[in-house]
């Protein structure tokens, strides 16, 4: 049976979205206030430079792949963009779903695998996924997917936790791998799912690795932008036919 990497962890492959979904099923209610704490608030910028470089225009249509809490497809709609969320936990999905009401905009919700979307080919002309594609199984499956659901011309933004610039990578390491479980533990109740969630920031590829990851799944034109000295980095390709 073939297996893969939850955290630092060995486990078969079909066990891994049935762990995931209860990780973030554990840190639901207090996924923001953890996002904001854990970044100190950075992620918001962060998440503001990936929909700056998406370059959508009003009226495009978008799909937030792993949209959590629909920061990134809140923002998208803002610009006037037809905005899809998928995400395969329901608690999630329900809360970004939720959010988006709560702003006066209706968009529709999809409980879905990110390596088996759907919807048929050339439905979006950009795709984006945001501090989720590092939780798929088989990442070049659900990038494959991705590609295949965009419009010739469209594009795929991938904002993930990345490879931090070398000299800094002790102290991340100590903040990462110790305060963050620390900090899951007081404020969410669960030090377990930060744990890994960090330790799966170290099994994902680097900004190199990821790129090469998108051109194999038909995208062109890949370029990433480094964000807190690497340790974020916000992949953009196209779909140029």
């Amino acid at each position: 049976m073939s297996e893969t990497d939850f955290g630092f962890e060995r486990i078969p492959e079909g066990e891994k979205a049935r762990r995931v979904r209860g990780v973030f099923d554990s840190v639901a209610d207090r996924y923001d206030l953890m996002n904001d704490l854990m970044s100190f608030g950075l992620h918001r910028l962060w998440k503001r430079f990936a929909v700056a470089v998406a370059r959508v225009r009003p009226g495009e249509r978008v799909l937030d792949v792993a949209a959590g809490s629909g920061d990134l497809a809140r923002a998208f709609a803002a610009r006037g963009a037809d905005v899809w969320l998928s995400d395969i936990n329901s608690v999630m999905l329900a809360r970004g779903r939720d959010r988006m009401l709560d702003e006066g905009r209706l968009a529709p919700a999809v409980q879905c695998d990110a390596e088996r979307l759907p919807f048929a080919p050339a439905s979006f002309d950009c795709v984006s996924v945001g501090f989720g594609l590092r939780n798929m199984t088989r990442k070049h499956a659900a990038l494959a997917e991705m590609a295949r659901v965009l419009r010739p011309g469209g594009r795929l933004l991938v904002l993930e936790f990345s490879q931090v610039w070398k000299p800094l990578q002790a102290p991340y390491d100590l903040y990462s791998l110790r305060v963050l479980p620390w900090l899951g533990e007081r404020v969410a109740g669960d030090a377990d799912a930060y744990r890994y969630l960090a330790e799966s920031i170290r099994r994902h590829p680097d900004q190199e690795t990821l790129r090469a990851m998108l051109e194999q799944a038909g995208l062109e034109r890949v370029e990433y932008f480094n964000l807190a000295a690497g340790a974020v980095a916000v992949h953009r390709g196209y779909k140029l036919r």
